[in-house]
């Protein structure tokens, strides 16, 4: 089959499923997201994730200048199918900060995260909410640290924040403001928002001062609790970027170097506590295994995520969704072309698990931005307008997971034509 007529068969199986979904149950009403075994659902539907990062939506939302780019990241997200995006919700003490100090708000910020909520829900896309950060972008752990010693601790390290009981009440503190939020556009409490997809603790939390991970978990344990105790609807992720830790030496081999077993996580002890539902993995072979573009990325990548979707169905019983990846243009030997390797390599151990019920659950892109915010860019960004190539790879992506997520309900008024084009588009591992 030539692309063209592909392409064809592509766009109009494509419309046929989104037309059944628009005017079937999804217009009735917008239902939570929930967990089934190890796959999210929507109405006791599936909702296999093709989504995206953008961080900084809600420090764009507070300043009339900029705020039309946040309405921009979601539209050119929802012309390429994309469903998900992960933002953050806090800034801590810094400039437009939203907690300027502990259970101190500024309203304009907050009413910026209710437009960011507002706006996402008109495109139909659902957001995962970060609380705090382990790195010092937007405060931080170490923010929190800076409050309490302004409040006369005898704090010594930045993780003390995850042990010193002044400072855990300052971070449960900001997560029941932010759970009871009415947002002042949409009048809908944050807890009751089913355009909420989840929460997530802390984006990477790490504790270097215990490689035991005893405090780490410790604190897991007790603000996944917490959360769910204000707002037992919603989904809750930790944040963690996936490093296998002390309870399981087995795994170390799949870690990228040796030091991630020694920065106090734990992926499966921390995904074990009580009111986590699902995983969090991050993927950053630019990172982690050389900064430099090299063949080994790949291999990498595929063994990394498999063995998390493992994990995730043997031992954890949840969904993974691999909630940050990218290719940063400032790595030695960049080019666009292998940015969509790695993207498609990322896609299809997805559809792999997919297609065999696994636990892969899908992906967030870092990070997905419009025209014009160039300045704000760390390297990955991707600009799907001027990147026409990554664009349609992500497009088909989000056209094979609507088929899956359509599946069910339209598996009975499939037709013998219209078959043979779901398995051409779901099984056919070439783009």
């Amino acid at each position: 089959m030539d692309t063209y007529s592909e392409d064809e068969e592509i766009g109009s199986t494509e419309s046929i499923v989104l037309h059944g979904s628009e005017t079937g149950k999804l217009e009735d009403e917008w239902q939570m997201v929930q967990k089934k075994g190890n796959q999210f659902v929507v109405n006791d539907q599936p909702f296999y994730v093709n989504g995206f990062n953008t961080y900084w939506l809600m420090v764009f939302a507070a300043d009339n200048s900029t705020r039309g780019k946040v309405t921009e990241v979601f539209k050119q997200a929802k012309s390429v199918g994309m469903t998900v995006c992960r933002t953050w919700a806090f800034n801590d003490g810094q400039w437009r900060a939203l907690q300027k100090s502990p259970s101190e708000y500024d309203e304009d910020v907050f009413k910026a995260l209710d437009f960011v909520i507002s706006e996402a829900r008109k495109y139909k896309i659902r957001l995962i909410l970060s609380l705090a950060n382990n790195w010092e972008a937007y405060g931080g752990k170490a923010q929190y640290v800076n409050w309490g010693r302004a409040a006369g601790l005898n704090l010594t390290s930045d993780d003390e924040f995850f042990s010193h009981p002044t400072l855990k009440s300052y971070y449960k503190a900001h997560v029941k403001t932010v759970l009871n939020r009415v947002n002042t556009f949409t009048n809908i409490t944050y807890k009751e928002d089913p355009t909420i997809f989840a929460w997530e603790l802390m984006n990477e939390p790490r504790c270097n001062m215990d490689s035991s991970g005893d405090t780490l978990q410790n604190w897991i344990e007790e603000m996944a609790v917490y959360v769910k105790s204000i707002d037992p609807k919603h989904l809750v992720e930790i944040g963690l970027e996936g490093f296998y830790g002390p309870s399981t030496p087995q795994r170390f081999q799949f870690n990228p170097n040796t030091y991630a077993q020694l920065v106090g996580t734990d992926f499966i002890r921390n995904h074990q506590a009580l009111g986590v539902d699902f995983a969090s993995v991050h993927i950053y072979a630019d990172s982690w295994v050389s900064q430099a573009i090299a063949d080994t990325h790949l291999p990498f990548i595929k063994s990394w995520m498999e063995a998390h979707i493992e994990d995730a169905e043997k031992y954890l019983g949840m969904p993974v969704i691999f909630a940050e990846f990218g290719v940063s243009a400032k790595d030695p030997g960049y080019n666009a072309t292998f940015r969509d390797t790695v993207i498609n390599t990322v896609y299809q151990v997805i559809l792999n698990s997919i297609k065999k019920g696994g636990s892969g659950a899908g992906s967030l892109l870092w990070q997905v931005f419009p025209d014009g915010t160039d300045y704000m860019d760390d390297g990955y960004a991707v600009v799907l307008s001027k990147s026409p190539s990554t664009s349609s790879i992500v497009s088909l992506q989000s056209t094979r997971l609507t088929l899956f997520n359509n599946l069910c309900s339209m598996r009975c008024h499939w037709g013998c034509r219209k078959k043979k084009v779901l398995e051409e588009i779901l099984y056919h591992d070439e783009l």
